[in-house]
């Protein structure tokens, strides 16, 4: 049955004729083009026993036409009590279902809101630099493709005029991810830095770093892993110490335009208990840049679904090198955005880039 006042309906408003000419049919048709939050269980009694009629009431879209008849009357008065009952019976299901359904919105608009305050807690973890340290100009930006991320990286200094560098992609995305990389951001600090990438010695040993943090994050209780790029550059000699566990490997461009990928690859981190990583060396020449970037960047497909690719990646970060430092984790992005049409990408994106600018004496 309809109740009027509880649709709040303006019968005069939607029939040209007076509201007393708005038949059964008719007001079913008004009611089912309304845009109401709730469904209106609509039971049509004729009054006759009219095929036709109860046709009609069926492509009006009524529920349950009925007629009141004149034979078996006990039948049909049985037979409209029991469509009652099951109107009822639905409309007490319906409005259950609508209650269920506002406390999930609740539990979900809490559970955003708490992935919201994850996401800034995260992103005051990462730095957004545009800083020199050490004679070098270094210049980053983190692109999240969803509220919460798995990226982390920094850069600081490190006793005997060092400079330590380090990059982290945690597998995966949403919360468990960012949770990951939190950790690692509060764990990595230039201290731990500084006492772990070191031997006996005093000797770089980014290698040894690693294998600390595989052995942390493959204890029974993570189920996580991520990937990493490390390094420590000299600034008087520009020799540079590193391991890669799984990260792509960075691009360096020379002083004379030549570019070329740096790095051995290598397991990623917290997969594999029993995993060994290997040192590696390059030279950080003056003049030189150092881009490091998250695989979102070549994993970035077209309309195509073409990636955008590590040697594609490699041209772009050499023809960016004469350009402001500042600039280059910006136009990277940008490079990536108009390779997929204006959409943003499906990856977190990350983008650290070094330039050696002077050796102080």
């Amino acid at each position: 049955m309809i109740n009027l006042a509880k649709l709040d309906l303006d019968i005069e408003s939607m029939q040209p004729s007076s509201a007393a000419n708005l038949n059964g049919l008719d007001l079913t048709r008004v009611v089912r083009g309304l845009d109401l939050s709730h469904y209106v269980h609509i039971i049509m009694i004729a009054g006759a026993d009219h095929a036709t009629l109860s046709m009609q009431a069926l492509d009006a879209e009524s529920d349950s036409p009925v007629s009141k008849g004149d034979g078996a009357s006990a039948i049909r008065a049985n037979m409209r009590r029991a469509r009652m009952r099951t109107a009822s019976s639905l409309i007490s299901r319906a409005h259950e279902l609508a209650e269920q359904h506002r406390i999930l919105r609740e539990a979900n608009d809490r559970i955003q809101e708490d992935l919201n305050a994850a996401a800034l807690a995260q992103r005051q973890l990462l730095p957004e630099m545009h800083k020199d340290i050490l004679g070098f100009h270094i210049a980053s930006a983190f692109v999240p493709s969803a509220g919460v991320s798995g990226d982390m990286f920094g850069c600081f200094a490190l006793p005997g005029n060092k400079l330590g560098i380090y990059a982290v992609d945690v597998a995966g995305h949403g919360i468990n991810a960012s949770l990951l990389s939190v950790a690692i951001g509060h764990l990595i600090t230039p201290e731990f830095f500084g006492s772990i990438a070191f031997d006996a010695g005093g000797t770089p040993d980014l290698a040894g770093l690693v294998q600390n943090l595989n052995r942390r994050f493959c204890s029974a209780y993570n189920d996580g892993y991520f990937t990493m790029f490390c390094a420590i550059i000299d600034k008087i000699t520009g020799n540079m110490d590193m391991c890669q566990a799984g990260y792509p490997a960075p691009v360096y461009v020379a002083p004379d335009g030549s570019s070329r990928f740096i790095g051995s690859g290598g397991f990623p981190v917290g997969m594999f208990p029993d995993a060994t990583y290997e040192n590696g060396k390059a030279n950080f020449e003056e003049g030189g840049l150092l881009v490091i970037c998250s695989d979102a960047a070549s994993e970035a497909e077209d309309s195509h679904e073409r990636p955008f690719g590590a040697l594609r990646l490699c041209d772009l970060v050499a023809r960016l090198r004469e350009t402001d430092v500042d600039s280059i984790p910006g136009n990277i992005d940008k490079a990536l955005r108009d390779w997929r049409g204006g959409k943003t990408l499906e990856d977190d994106l990350t983008v650290l880039a070094l330039k050696r600018t002077k050796t102080d004496d």
